[in-house]
């Protein structure tokens, strides 16, 4: 299989995955607001509808344009993601979102993945955004975006949800 080939299939896949999680952290983000949420970070929330889209469409355009083999290590790095980020998902169930949403009463999630990482869905999106474009030859994007992602994360995001999880321990 060529890169070319495999590139509009990773795009639509992440699009199907991308759209159906937003259904679910949607209902997720009803749930919790139903139940006093709060959220905090919402000034850079778009930020992530800029970066993810990015990511997929440059993936899919540069590994378009790639006359490479697939690189299978990189593809399976990718497919070995997919359970890992289901893994997250499901171990906090209402309490994922793409948001941050801190629910009164909540409890901090420590188990499955959590066990070994404090942040295991930001492992995961790293690790993707990392594979899925080198898997097609999209060397560039997965730079790039990597390194964006990382500055999103590192310096945007988790100070965000470290803000909000202090300021909901002093409210216990």
């Amino acid at each position: 299989m060529r890169a070319r080939t495999l590139a509009p299939l990773i795009f639509g896949f992440l699009t199907v995955q991308r759209l159906l999680e937003l259904r679910v952290a949607r209902a997720n983000e009803r749930w919790a607001r139903a139940h006093g949420a709060t959220e905090y970070g919402r000034e850079h929330y778009p930020l992530f509808f800029l970066l993810h889209p990015g990511w997929m469409l440059c993936t899919l355009l540069e590994g378009r344009r790639s006359g490479k083999g697939v690189n299978w290590p990189a593809f399976l790095l990718f497919v070995l993601a997919q359970p890992l980020r289901y893994w997250v998902i499901r171990t906090l169930g209402r309490y994922w979102n793409t948001r941050i949403l801190i629910v009164p009463g909540g409890k901090r999630v420590t188990g499955g993945p959590f066990r070994f990482l404090r942040h295991p869905n930001y492992a995961v999106v790293a690790l993707e955004m990392a594979s899925a474009p080198l898997s097609v030859g999209a060397w560039r994007t997965a730079i790039t975006f990597s390194l964006l992602n990382a500055a999103l994360i590192l310096l945007v995001r988790l100070p965000a949800e470290e803000r909000a999880l202090r300021a909901y321990r002093a409210a216990q």
